[in-house]
């Protein structure tokens, strides 16, 4: 059996399609564990993260790089990394992961988090470009608009905020769910609900962008600029109803979109692998990735990864850690994807059912090149 594919899948360059930034400053157990997981509360009864799918592989090959044997205890491998440090660990394990471009997604717990430039830093010749978080944008405006100025008000502040980015983010998912209102609201209508919604985050002390027609406008308004869109697919935390989230329900909107210039791009994706995979093989402006599924999967992960390739056409599977704060899920979730995007391209060219030459043409697409076309990056 040939090794080259697995060998190349190994080494070759990342552009990481969709990720987070790693938090600032040492990380205390309790947060660890909760950041090293997509629920909102700790394991009960006295358990830990670190007998999760994702715990396990840290402590399996993370472990060795930060002087620890493998399979150590969960108590060894944390007093380990809090001695090192938050910093240390991410200088460690970010540049054994060959991802030379981060897509940042800068809108999730950004005041705690390194920004995209500050990313671009950790490992020398390395680059982040910012996608920009919708909801987030909006949220940030809460506090100094009206209803009769809303639409201006978000155009502008879009506008600027968009100003270096190469995409968007869209949590529809979290905030409605994809099976929302493909229409276009009118301007009446965006009046109106901006006027109920600066009513009720007024008594929040965090506004929280969730009302379904100005959800629906911003959407529109980022698909007028005629690049990427990602939405958040599947699985993730306890905001989400899962049978909500799965992306068939978008289709209305895949369908208005088509012509339109976008290109949605569909990330994580679990359980709903096979249904993005369709969606990506029907319109053709439809991308997917696995993301965080490949690391909270852990030994599991190269089934969902197989899923992603059963019937999307090459040109439009992607890489992404979807890591977020943890210089561990940078890792896994690229070792993960490695390992198992090589040994599926090896299998069918070791099986004659494809060509090597193709297998490493689709791998490196896979790895960079359809993410450079679908955010035109430079």
């Amino acid at each position: 059996m040939s090794q080259r594919l697995i060998d190349l899948a190994a080494s070759i360059p990342l552009t990481d399609n969709h990720c987070h930034g790693v938090v600032r400053g040492n990380v205390e157990r309790a947060d660890f564990e909760i950041i090293a997981t997509e629920s909102d509360w700790p394991e009960p009864h006295g358990m830990t993260i670190f007998d999760s799918p994702v715990g396990i592989m840290m402590r399996s090959l993370c472990a060795p790089l930060l002087g620890l044997s493998k399979h150590c205890s969960p108590d060894e491998y944390f007093s380990r990394r809090y001695q090192l440090g938050q910093a240390e660990v991410t200088k460690i394990l970010l540049p054994t992961t060959g991802i030379e471009t981060f897509l940042v997604d800068s809108g999730f717990k950004s005041d705690n988090v390194l920004l995209p430039q500050e990313m671009a830093t950790i490992t020398p010749g390395t680059k982040a470009r910012e996608i920009v978080r919708l909801e987030t944008v909006a949220e940030g405006m809460a506090r100094h608009t009206t209803a009769d100025t809303f639409i201006t008000d978000y155009a502008d502040a879009l506008a600027l905020a968009a100003k270096d980015a190469v995409g968007f983010k869209s949590v529809m998912a979290y905030r409605y769910g994809l099976d929302f209102d493909p229409d276009r609201p009118t301007k009446a209508e965006v009046t109106k609900a901006a006027g109920e919604w600066l009513a009720e985050v007024a008594t929040q002390r965090t506004p929280r962008m969730n009302h379904p027609v100005l959800l629906r406008h911003i959407l529109w308004e980022a698909v007028d600029y005629r690049t990427a869109i990602q939405f958040h697919v599947g699985y993730g935390d306890s905001d989400i109803v899962m049978h909500r989230c799965d992306p068939t329900q978008m289709t209305e909107f895949l369908r208005r979109t088509v012509d339109l210039g976008v290109s949605i791009m569909l990330l994580h994706c679990y359980p709903f692998v096979r249904e993005s995979g369709y969606l990506a093989q029907v319109y053709p402006h439809v991308y997917l990735d696995t993301g965080a599924a490949g690391h909270w999967t852990g030994l599991s992960s190269p089934t969902i990864i197989a899923e992603s390739v059963e019937m999307a056409p090459m040109s439009k599977v992607l890489f992404s850690s979807d890591a977020f704060g943890l210089p561990e899920l940078y890792y896994l979730g690229t070792h993960v994807w490695r390992v198992a995007m090589g040994k599926i391209l090896q299998k069918w060219v070791d099986a004659d059912g494809m060509g090597e030459k193709d297998a490493i043409k689709y791998l490196n697409w896979m790895a960079n090149e359809n993410a450079r076309r679908a955010y035109r990056l430079l």
